[in-house]
């Protein structure tokens, strides 16, 4: 290696890691780990082996794959078989996402058996075990440095992918092993108390949810009203959309909101919306795949939404928009758009209008409503103080977990050192 090559090959390193401590180095994926893409689809094909399938969602969504997780049955080639099988040792990581931020997320594969093979949209990295303790590359290629190499490599504009001449391209760092044993012994500690601390927290944002369902249950079954079917209440509305339009989304727990107010929403807008629908305060928006779940909302904003939404303008004066909000979106009302959608799984499931309309709500007088309204807003915001908490610290839990992560896998903290002082 020439020192031009070797001067090359330090920026390069240095660029993506930073300084590391002597005796470590950055390497190319391809020096400590095979890398290769699956092609196994979601298909079943008459005569081929029946297999299991680990998909993208059980990677995405899993630290860790292991016997419990309900995979997918599918069938397989033999050669595919052979080729796909995952290992326990392995690294899975998903190489297609909507934006590139959200590309190369990693699972450590903890179980395997004969029939369980690696599904499309991911890659499987499979340790030299000469180079690379096997949990601390997963803890690597988990790190930040590692994730924004992905995010520069991938390719593509409404949906973006490693390519497979790329995927051995990232530099990842290589202390020696025994190092890489005691880093990946110590982030397994201290992410399961970070892992635990935020569980705890997830557990009460689901007991705060159950709360705010029980404040619109007890509130609304004090109010009693004349029966009225829901097409006397609304009207479906295809308000071609304006210029300049701001774009809403509808959330199961928050009903219509700016889609540019949350972080979370990874869907991108296309660039051309001709096709999405206006939505005035007062509209009621529906998502049609997602109503079974409580997914619409009164909005309060005005805007344009996915033409795969609907959206339906009230028909009279005698409905508080803000009762109307609580009232549609009330566990009782959640229970009869379950009834009513058509399909035979729940990923299938679809509420139409006619089902939608068919449905009969009590509509109390209007001071009532407002009443109501009134007292399921003061008791909610309540509620959504501490759901705010918790999401804090949810968020800040995984920031640490983050920065820790990185800053072991890259020498930033002396492992040995940090694991004294815990102890």
């Amino acid at each position: 290696m020439t020192q031009a090559t070797i001067s090359a090959v330090s920026r390069r390193v240095h660029k993506w890691l930073g300084d590391m401590p002597p005796g470590w180095r950055g390497a190319r994926l391809f020096e400590a780990a095979a890398a290769w893409t699956s092609n196994v689809d979601k298909h079943t094909v008459e005569g081929q082996p029946t297999v299991r399938l680990c998909n993208y969602v059980d990677v995405y969504k899993n630290d860790a794959i292991d016997g419990t997780l309900d995979f997918m049955t599918a069938t397989a080639t033999p050669e595919q078989i052979k080729r796909f099988r995952i290992r326990v040792g392995d690294t899975l990581i998903t190489k297609d996402s909507e934006t590139a931020d959200d590309i190369g997320v990693p699972a450590f594969v903890k179980y395997e058996a004969d029939d369980l093979i690696c599904g499309y949209h991911l890659a499987i990295v499979r340790p030299n075990h000469l180079q690379t303790h096997p949990k601390f590359l997963y803890w690597a290629l988990a790190s930040e440095p590692v994730a924004r190499q992905w995010g520069v490599l991938a390719a593509g504009v409404t949906r973006v992918g490693i390519r497979s001449t790329d995927l051995s391209k990232v530099t990842i760092p290589l202390p020696p092993l025994d190092e890489q044993r005691a880093i990946a012994d110590y982030l397994d500690q201290e992410t399961a108390q970070i892992d635990a601390l935020v569980a705890k927290q997830e557990l009460l944002l689901s007991l705060l949810a159950e709360r705010k369902r029980s404040v619109l249950d007890h509130v609304l079954a004090e109010v009693d009203g004349a029966p009225c079917r829901m097409r006397w209440l609304y009207r479906p509305s295809n308000e071609a959309n304006g210029p300049d339009e701001e774009v809403l989304s509808v959330y199961r727990e928050l009903g219509v909101i700016p889609k540019s107010s949350r972080s979370d929403n990874f869907n991108k807008t296309p660039e051309n919306v001709d096709r999405y629908l206006v939505v005035r305060p007062g509209d009621l928006v529906v998502n049609k795949m997602k109503a079974w779940s409580g997914s619409l909302g009164v909005s309060a904003h005005r805007g344009i939404v996915s033409a795969d939404y609907e959206v339906l303008r009230p028909s009279t004066t005698d409905l508080d928009p803000v009762f109307a909000h609580y009232l549609l979106r009330s566990p009782r009302m959640v229970v009869q758009y379950r009834v009513r959608s058509r399909g035979i799984r729940p990923s299938q499931w679809r509420l139409y209008w006619p089902d939608l309309a068919d449905i009969e709500v009590a509509i109390p007088p209007m001071d009532e409503q407002v009443r109501a309204a009134r007292q399921i807003k003061t008791e909610t915001e309540a509620i959504d103080a501490l759901i705010a908490k918790a999401e804090e610290h949810i968020a800040l839990a995984k920031e640490r977990r983050s920065a820790l992560i990185t800053a072991a896998v890259t020498g930033q903290i002396d492992v040995g050192t940090a694991s004294r002082k815990a102890s």
